[in-house]
């Protein structure tokens, strides 16, 4: 019997939900930009879940330029719901603060 196993030890699942799917087919069929940023990003964006948003961005927008801008501030305000979460959860089981919310550290970004 297969185990399924990942190194996603957070948890996201309590405050998100995943959809099924390939990821990698998913991540491919997303615009560089949001391909770039999910790189970037300090979590795993799932890139199902930010595929359905991109496709959901793109019929509410009237261009695929502007549906890109909101899917990138979309996966900012994520990331930054993300981070509060894990340092609340990290805070509250071990009276800590996360070592890199403590120093007032940035999430390190690649420079393109």
């Amino acid at each position: 019997m297969a185990v399924f196993s990942h190194n996603d030890v957070t948890s996201r699942d309590t405050i998100w939900f995943r959809y099924d799917g390939s990821d990698w087919d998913s991540y491919d069929a997303l615009p560089a930009n949001i391909q770039r940023r999910m790189q970037d990003h300090a979590y795993d964006p799932w890139a199902v879940n930010t595929l359905k948003l991109w496709k959901l961005f793109r019929r509410r927008h009237a261009s695929s330029a502007r549906a890109e801008r909101s899917l990138l501030n979309h996966l900012d305000r994520c990331e930054q719901m993300e981070r509060d979460e894990f340092a609340a959860t990290h805070r509250h089981a071990t009276g800590a603060a996360l070592p890199h919310v403590a120093a007032g550290v940035s999430v390190l970004r690649s420079r393109r």
